[in-house]
């Protein structure tokens, strides 16, 4: 059986792996924090020793590799083979990494978001089996989404499609005074991160999270705002926090607010969520959130579309890269 090469980039986040594409266990997975944040020469260099390593690790000769599929964290044109640009990462303007790949390594590949890698897998294996149309949303560092269509990825005219990160709600966010301009800004890991830095950072803001008590947000950082992350809100906000339950309430409206337009123009058979800040659980996260679309939604479409957690977790992302090059390939004979 052949096997394929599955990278996946993301903005925090570097995850390579070696499998046949079907869904089953890895031969070798690498999994490695990106090291110089705001520069993609350095996670191109990561990329190269990462293949080196998981072909080690799944003791794995180089002609048993047919493809690789990539999902990369940003917009894509994935015809062309390129990335279009990082939100979250310098350097990757017009990037051709299909081409540069395969002159690093001798292999075909193939590129798609990822998100759309992320919503290929769930449909073909995941959360979303059984279902069509299925809609996947991440919720990580950023926000992205994917939309499967009679088991193929839905890209519109081809440079994209279910952008739902970058639809922009059109209020200022109602437990929070500080404005958001897309739900990307508001509900993702670095939206919420950023505009709880902003109010510790603006005296004017913060007094209003001081009384009774100052918010444990600054006590948890230690008073360095730069250590804030969704981990220490999440922790102030089961504590009781009013910051951050504020801050987490509205990332929690804007996101069911999204799904809701979603649910609307594409009445989908199953959203399925991903992605770290979706790890808060059921409970902090799911539950708000189904309420929070259910209230935003077109009425007759309410409860049609179950909002469920991913199953694939943190290699969501590679199984689809697989499974994508798996599809490109063996159309051409592998």
């Amino acid at each position: 059986m052949s096997l394929f090469l599955g990278i996946e980039v993301g903005g925090s986040k570097l995850q390579l792996a070696i499998a046949d594409g079907t869904g089953n266990p890895f031969r070798a997975l690498v999994r490695m924090s990106v090291s110089a944040p705001g520069k993609a020469a350095e996670i191109q260099r990561q990329i190269l020793a990462g293949v080196t390593q998981v072909l080690a690790d799944a003791n794995v000769p180089r002609d048993q590799i047919a493809g690789i599929g990539i999902g990369f964290g940003g917009p894509v044109n994935s015809a062309a083979g390129t990335i279009v640009t990082s939100h979250q990462v310098s350097g990757w303007d017009q990037f051709p990494i299909v081409n540069w790949l395969t002159e690093q390594t001798g292999w075909r590949a193939v590129l798609h978001n990822d998100a759309d890698a992320a919503a290929f897998a769930e449909a073909k294996f995941g959360a979303g089996r059984g279902f069509d149309p299925v809609c996947y949303v991440t919720v990580g560092s950023g926000i992205g989404g994917g939309l499967i269509v009679d088991g193929k990825v839905y890209r519109g005219q081809g440079a994209g499609a279910l952008e739902i990160g970058h639809l922009r709600p059109g209020y200022i966010p109602t437990h929070v005074p500080l404005p958001g301009t897309t739900v990307e800004s508001i509900a993702s890991g670095f939206g919420i991160t950023d505009r709880a830095r902003r109010i510790v950072q603006n005296p004017e803001l913060a007094n209003d999270y001081q009384a009774p008590h100052p918010s444990r947000l600054i006590e948890l950082c230690k008073g360095d705002p730069m250590m804030i992350n969704t981990q220490l809100i999440a922790q102030a906000a089961r504590a009781g926090d009013r910051l951050c339950l504020g801050l987490l309430n509205d990332a929690i409206d804007t996101l069911g607010w999204a799904l809701a337009q979603a649910i609307t123009l594409i009445n989908p058979a199953r959203i399925v969520i991903g992605g770290g800040v979706a790890l808060m659980g059921e409970k902090e996260f799911l539950s708000p959130v189904r309420r929070a679309c259910r209230r935003n939604c077109f009425p007759p479409f309410v409860d049609l579309a179950e909002i469920v957690p991913a199953a694939l977790e943190e290699e969501v992302v590679v199984h689809g890269a697989l499974a994508l090059a798996r599809a490109e390939f063996a159309s051409l004979g592998t």
